[in-house]
């Protein structure tokens, strides 16, 4: 299939998902679907959960932060006394305490940043207990907020904003699971492994010696990892080995799972406030900004890496192959990473620190937009719609009058709560990479001197601090210093960007809808598109430009001297 048949194909795919999983997660969450209610019904009493009961925003949040920490402390454990424990045939020890502690963040986090080889440093109950079972878990806490959101601006006069445990539970039921259980029987049949065995020892004829392969449950873990937009690999290759990622049909559906929640989740938004043209407005602004990186980065790889053309090979025909695997190519390769950080997912299947300088450029600036084009499970709604809010703020400034969205009067709180939400990721990255630099721990991390060492650094924080969890690859990350501000990175991005959110849907929720009049700015239009669009650029763009000058710009006017 050539790359163009490819594009057409996932933009068809896209649009059934957009329009019928949309419609089904509008069900679930209005609790009209209830076909698993006999499995439902048990885990709410075990939580002690009554459905009829909602939650203001403060006891959502805090159902949120409570939940989370359980998952931490019980993650933290299970590494920490992983030797100890079953199902681990190769008999790994425990996980060094500062690489759990940030592991442990980075999977309830829903980021997936792993400093470490999976393959050699985690058992299979550490994969499927806590890794695995987070990309599940936390997965469903971001759709959760984002659903609570939507109902802020649905409701009028409402003190609540819906009950977190209903939504999580419903989350991961109706939604993850069965769509995760088919994807998972495609990647098996594809020849995806699935075992217990253990590794294999493989005799090789041509060199007499004895190779070990490590094997596992990795199927189950490699869909929801896609899906749940998590990206955190059982193998240190991630999605370029055979293993986790066997044929083109697994690499496409790989892409497929990652978009089909965000891409969703804006039909739902705009069935749930009423108004789909609302929804595809939203839908609009993300493919934009999708299609403009993706663009950027398939004209940088497809023209060879300036480094090997500067070494004196000149002919490159297929374009960057530097890093990639020969059974996906170039523009493949690069659809699969772009895909990954512009989401929150951060899989790969091509080394990200070799990419040519603008190729990593769209990576990396792909993320400083705020991973809303479309953003991860959840995450990439709520993120824009905080966006939304600041347009309609500046909309209403132009033309003199209270700004409104969705019938919502956008005051001093809103517009507060919503910058709030917005500038947490750039201050976190930004400050945390000028601490990385400006101290010996941090200098010492980068395998590379000069801008792209420095854009590796960049690239760590912004990564973990947008909940995505790639890596440049050139970052020795495993390390006291990377693991615990890696932490903050983690924490802060996650948790102070929730938090207002939440704060903002019980605003939105408590409010009265206003009629719209002549002088009305109106948000299902291309007008609000290309605002909206602007701003997210605006701000990203203001805000990164100074740091991204000194790394991959600078490298790209270099010609490949400093890569």
């Amino acid at each position: 299939m050539t790359f163009a048949w490819t594009i057409v194909a996932l933009v068809g795919v896209l649009a059934i998902c957009w329009r019928f999983l949309g419609a089904y997660m509008v069900a679930v969450f209005e609790g009209r679907t209830r076909w698993l209610a006999f499995v439902e019904r048990p885990v709410y009493r075990l939580l002690k959960v009554d459905t009829r009961t909602e939650q203001s925003w403060q006891r959502y949040a805090t159902s949120v932060i409570m939940f989370s920490g359980v998952a931490l402390l019980f993650g933290y454990l299970i590494f920490r006394l992983q030797g100890h424990l079953p199902l681990n045939p190769q008999h790994f020890p425990a996980v060094r305490s500062d690489t759990a502690w940030n592991t442990v963040v980075s999977f309830v986090t829903n980021t997936n940043w792993q400093s470490y080889a999976g393959e050699t440093t985690m058992s299979y109950l550490s994969q499927m207990g806590v890794l695995a079972l987070q990309n599940f878990l936390s997965a469903s806490v971001g759709i959760a907020v984002a659903v609570a959101l939507i109902r802020g601006f649905s409701r009028k006069g409402s003190k609540t904003i819906g009950n977190f445990w209903v939504d999580f539970v419903r989350t991961t039921l109706y939604v993850l699971l069965p769509i995760a259980f088919v994807a998972a029987m495609i990647f098996i049949a594809q020849g995806a492994l699935q075992t217990f065995a253990g590794p294999a020892e493989v005799y090789n004829t041509l060199t007499g010696a004895t190779q070990t392969l490590p094997r596992g449950p990795i199927a189950s873990q490699e869909v929801i990892k896609q899906l749940g937009t998590n990206g955190g690999g059982f193998f240190n290759a991630n999605g370029a080995g055979p293993f986790e990622n066997p044929t083109g049909l697994t690499n496409f559906l790989s892409i497929v799972l990652i978009l089909c929640i965000p891409v969703a989740l804006t039909y739902t938004f705009g069935k749930m406030v009423l108004s789909i043209r609302q929804g595809v407005a939203i839908l609009a602004v993300m493919g934009i900004l999708f299609g403009g990186w993706l663009a950027m980065a398939t004209v940088a790889e497809g023209q060879g890496n300036p480094a090997v053309a500067a070494a004196g090979v000149t002919h490159q025909p297929e374009g960057n192959m530097e890093g990639k695997e020969t059974r996906f190519g170039t523009a493949s390769s690069t659809l699969y990473n772009i895909t990954a950080t512009q989401t929150s997912t951060g899989s790969v299947n091509s080394a990200a620190d070799s990419y040519t300088p603008m190729g990593g450029f769209a990576m990396l600036t792909g993320m400083m937009l705020g991973e809303v084009s479309p953003g991860g499970v959840g995450t990439g709604l709520y993120s824009m719609l905080l966006f939304a809010v600041i347009t309609v703020f500046i909309g209403g400034l132009m033309v003199g009058r209270t700004p409104e969205y969705l019938g919502k009067k956008i005051q001093a709180r809103e517009v507060k709560l919503a910058a709030l939400g917005v500038l947490v990721m750039p201050i976190t990255v930004l400050v945390l990479t000028a601490i990385a630099t400006a101290v010996g721990a941090g200098r010492a991390g980068p395998l590379n001197a000069g801008p792209h060492g420095f854009s590796e650094i960049l690239y760590a924080y912004t990564s973990q601090t947008n909940n995505n969890g790639s890596g440049f690859g050139g970052l020795s990350a495993n390390t006291p210093f990377y693991n615990i501000t890696g932490s903050i990175a983690l924490l802060l991005g996650r948790f102070a960007i929730i938090i207002p959110v939440l704060a903002l849907a019980g605003s939105l929720a408590a409010k009265q809808v206003v009629p719209a009049s002549r002088g009305t700015f109106r948000t299902d239009k291309p007008m609000f598109v290309i605002l909206l669009t602007g701003v997210v650029l605006i701000i990203g763009g203001l805000t990164f430009f100074p740091a991204v000058s000194l790394g991959p710009i600078v490298e790209h006017f270099s010609h490949g001297k400093l890569f």
